[in-house]
């Protein structure tokens, strides 16, 4: 089969289309023949040298696919060879064929094609866990996202309006602004133009927000502190701006706010899977009616892998960017 291999890593450009045998699946496991992947942040990062994968996962670059059942291990029930599926890999999604613990695979949802379902598993599984399982955000809430137009910003103001949010988020641009707002977003704050904690004291009266999901870290984390509410909740998933700051904690005291942050590839399949059955009851049923949905913004052939990270490192997308692996 052909993959993506990134040698020793390094440049988008180190990125070039190899061959190697078909994944066989082990325990617990199916093998997808894949149709599309998702580029995400994790494999600019990982392709860098800056994040290696867990113990036992593929080195193979790709964290979500979709496309059809191939195999399955002989103690695997719920899928047989011939379904659709999209899924959160351990890694190896940029390639023809992809082997994926068979409880983190999910039914393509109607409607949805599968370039469509292939742009859900890492935005989705990494918003339920984060906004909904940590962060605990519940209807009539206040909800800060910065990034607004990437996949997650994008994802995670969706689902906070659908489940009874007030949601606000940072971008980059009038056009980024623009975009959230048509997609849910109570207000879309310029961090070029505007000071975010100040534009958040306004929109809520000096109150401040219940919960903020950040990926960028920094200088934002004490202006997070001023931004959230009294038991107000901040999220970390990344690190963008630097995980080494000096700050005044005092607010976390003062405001009882609770710190906390989480990692998802690291997490046992078990963990994964608990996720899977919470977006099937809770998150399907909304792609489905339509009340939620991907934005994609560019999808690049396989061999192109290093236009797509290229893209992903400009930040000029809105969206989700896409792998087209087999046609």
């Amino acid at each position: 089969m052909l993959y993506i291999d990134y040698g020793r890593g390094g440049p988008a450009e180190v990125m070039k289309l190899a061959e190697r045998p078909v994944p066989q699946p082990q325990a617990g496991e199916v093998v997808v023949e894949v149709r599309y992947a998702g580029v995400n942040r994790p494999d600019v990062l990982q392709r860098s040298g800056l994040y290696p994968p867990p113990p036992g996962a593929s080195p193979t670059l790709g964290l979500e696919v979709a496309g059809r059942v191939s195999a399955v291990a002989s103690d695997v029930t719920q899928w047989k060879a011939g379904d659709l599926v999209c899924a959160l890999t351990p890694g190896g999604g940029y390639a023809e064929y992809c082997a994926v613990p068979a409880p983190h695979c999910l039914p393509i949802p109607k409607g949805l094609s599968p370039r469509e379902a292939a742009a859900l598993p890492e935005n989705y599984y990494t918003v339920w866990t984060n906004v909904f399982d940590r962060g605990r955000l519940k209807a009539g809430e206040t909800f800060l996202v910065h990034g607004g137009s990437s996949g997650i910003g994008l994802t995670a103001i969706q689902l906070a309006k659908a489940f009874g949010a007030t949601v606000y988020t940072t971008v980059g641009n009038k056009d980024k602004a623009e975009f959230c707002r048509k997609v849910g977003a109570d207000a879309a704050i310029d961090y070029r133009e505007q000071d975010f904690a100040a534009e958040i004291g306004q929109l809520t009266n000096k109150k401040g927000v219940d919960l903020i999901l950040d990926m960028v870290g920094g200088p934002y984390i004490e202006k997070n502190f001023k931004s959230l509410a009294l038991e107000g909740r901040l999220v970390q998933i990344a690190f963008l701006q630097g995980s080494k700051v000096t700050l005044d904690c005092m607010p976390i005291m003062l405001k009882r706010i609770t710190f906390t942050g989480s990692t998802l590839r690291p997490r046992t399949v078990a963990q994964k899977a608990a996720i899977a059955q919470d977006l099937l009851k809770q998150v399907w049923p909304l792609l489905e009616s339509g009340k939620v949905k991907p934005v994609i913004h560019a999808t690049f052939p396989l061999k192109d892998a290093k236009l797509a990270h290229q893209l992903m490192e400009s930040s000029k997308h809105i969206g989700k960017i896409m792998l087209e692996v087999k046609k």
